[in-house]
């Protein structure tokens, strides 16, 4: 126990952190917000949202009736890549794409076979424009498949065939190109702004309505200490829910972790600094829990999701969006988290970034004691 007569201000401060710890355990919103939204996310990231090309449902327009265009029927239909659900005329494939039923429409075209046998031997694949990253894919990988089939073909019928320029790839830190091993822990970052700003926009503001902050006003409690009272509980839980994340990334997603916990722990307490920090000033600014629970939607889960490189590549974004992009802090945590994931620590990278995050944080706790002294005088 600690002594207040010997020691008043850790007396005052451990007494408003229990008084804090007991409103989080007491308050079910915060369970939800905490731990139980975070693993729907993990879940919806890790199995719901896959960006991974593979077995993509098309149609199959034979034309031709010899053994080559069968034999290359087949092929296509026995390839991971794609998922031969319809095989008709290539009008009444069309009308299935239009209706969303199949994505595209490999057509193996008239003549083929002899086209074939004097050495050619040309396929036409019709994709929906409407979804043209599908569409690339689409076409790529099946003059892949014809490619194999026809190097193949030459081979089993002794023919001499000149040999391709052979491209060997390499994919650095994520080999197999699985979607979800960026999606995962991008997801991570996404749950710590949940917590950071959006529950702690409520803190103040909760004060507030309950008519409680007048009485917490009228103790010798400094507006510092006040502040640190109400965003240290939830940083411990923000620590606490990442801890959780990170276990169901690896253990049942299998995700990759090579890098350290310590390098984890560090890039994730840096990131709750500033997002303790906005979702405090926005409670400081506002006394109404659900106007601060929409302006933290707004300023702080919207743009981690949208503009932070998270969904869409910042390289690619409009530059007005790619300025505004510096503005958001889960821009430099996420390729922190998904490095330290996949890639191992990388300290060139981690230091920078870190040092701009706790830059973030040092303009938003300023700019949260003076908002929250002048209207609290």
């Amino acid at each position: 126990m600690i002594d207040p007569a010997r020691h008043p201000r850790a007396a005052r401060f451990t007494a408003m952190m229990l008084k804090e710890t007991r409103q989080i355990l007491r308050d079910p919103s915060t369970f939800l917000i905490a731990f139980v939204l975070p693993v729907m996310l993990l879940f919806l990231m890790g199995y719901g949202v896959n960006l991974d090309a593979t077995s993509t449902r098309v149609g199959m327009a034979v034309e031709d009736d010899s053994g080559a265009a069968g034999s290359l029927a087949g092929t296509f239909a026995a390839s991971r890549y794609f998922d031969v659900v319809e095989t008709g005329s290539v009008q009444e494939l069309g009308d299935r794409m239009v209706a969303g039923d199949i994505r595209a429409i490999i057509v193996i075209p008239q003549q083929f076979g002899r086209e074939v046998a004097a050495g050619g031997g040309e396929i036409q694949v019709i994709t929906d424009g409407a979804l043209p990253n599908t569409a690339s894919f689409v076409a790529g990988q099946a003059e892949g498949v014809r490619a194999t089939w026809a190097a193949q073909r030459a081979s089993d019928h002794g023919m001499a065939v000149a040999p391709p320029i052979d491209v060997l790839s390499r994919f650095w830190f994520n080999p197999a190109l699985a979607s979800r091993n960026f999606l995962v822990p991008g997801a991570i970052a996404i749950v710590m702004t949940m917590i950071g700003s959006l529950l702690t926009a409520l803190v103040v503001a909760r004060e507030w309505e309950r008519g409680t902050l007048e009485a917490l006003m009228a103790t010798p409690i400094g507006m510092g200490e006040f502040l640190l009272t109400k965003i240290v509980p939830y940083f411990a839980l923000g620590i606490v829910s990442m801890t959780l994340c990170t276990l169901l990334a690896i253990f049942l997603f299998g995700v990759p972790f090579r890098g350290s916990v310590f390098a984890l722990f560090a890039i994730a307490a840096v990131y709750l600094v500033p997002a303790l920090g906005q979702g405090l000033l926005i409670s400081s600014a506002l006394k109404n829990q659900f106007v601060a629970s929409q302006v933290a939607l707004l300023t702080a889960f919207l743009p981690t999701m949208l503009l932070s490189g998270f969904v869409f590549e910042i390289a690619s974004m409009p530059k007005l969006l790619q300025a505004l992009t510096y503005i958001v802090p889960a821009r430099y945590l996420i390729p922190q988290i998904q490095t330290v994931f996949l890639a191992g620590d990388d300290w060139g990278l981690f230091a920078p970034n870190m040092a701009i995050l706790l830059g973030f944080g040092a303009v938003l706790f300023g700019l949260c004691v003076r908002s929250t002294r002048r209207r609290i005088a």
